[in-house]
Formats: C-alpha cells, sequence, structure tokens
C-alpha cells in the first residue's frame, strides 16, 4: 500500500480522512499547517498528498507551489481537498497545478475512487 500525506487542518476531517486510508492499509502521514505538509513531503516523498486549501499558514495553493518546486517530488500527485464547491472556484484551484479536486464533505466511494486513480495514473512532471 502507499504512503499518503493528509495536509488537513480540521481534526474531524483529518481523523475521517485517516481512518478511510488506514483501513484500506496506507500507511498516513498528517500536517495541521501548509508548512509542516511541504516539510513532510520533502522528508518522506509519499506516493500521494491530500491538501487542504484553507489552513493557518500558507494556503494549500502555496504549499503546492514550494512541492512543485522540489524535483525530489515532481511525479507525486497531490489533490485539493476543499469545501469550495462553485465551479468557477473548482476551476482556478485545479487549474493552478492539482491533480485532481476532491470536494467536503467526503464521500466514502468517490473519495476513494480519486485516491486509486491518482495512485494508479501517477502524475508525469
Amino acid at each position: 500500500m502507499a504512503t499518503i500525506l493528509i495536509v488537513e487542518d480540521n481534526e474531524k476531517n483529518m481523523k475521517l480522512v485517516r481512518d478511510i486510508l488506514a483501513f484500506q492499509g496506507h500507511q498516513v502521514l498528517e500536517a495541521v499547517t501548509g508548512e509542516d505538509g511541504v516539510r513532510l513531503a520533502v522528508e518522506h516523498v509519499p506516493q500521494l498528498v491530500l491538501m487542504d486549501i484553507q489552513l493557518p499558514d500558507i494556503n494549500g495553493v502555496e504549499a503546492l507551489a514550494r512541492i512543485r518546486a522540489e524535483p525530489a517530488l515532481a511525479a507525486v500527485p497531490v489533490l485539493a481537498v476543499s469545501a469550495s464547491v462553485m465551479p468557477d472556484q473548482q476551476q482556478r484551484i485545479t487549474s493552478s497545478g492539482f491533480d485532481a479536486f476532491i470536494a467536503k464533505p467526503i464521500s466514502v466511494k468517490p473519495f476513494l475512487a480519486a485516491v486509486g486513480a491518482a495512485l494508479a495514473k501517477g502524475r508525469t512532471p
């Protein structure tokens, strides 16, 4: 199974995602700030990053830019996880370089499908 980094500042959302992924057999790394997320990504080079957009320090878009600037992380897919449900907001988020968008609140089957697809496909730098 894969190592997946979750960057999420909401405790309930973190627990839900952690529990779903752990049940599937994945190893989970957790960060509650964008800075910590970038640091953990560099240190552990996970197979997938799930990034909240609204974080207490730098936002998910800035954290993504820092992750993309690291050559060792070029092939790691990063999925945006956000409650921003307006189509124009989703388009702005995905056009900033995320590999996919997962809407909150999380629905288990579509969430697992998105995670599975990202892990299977990977990312071409």
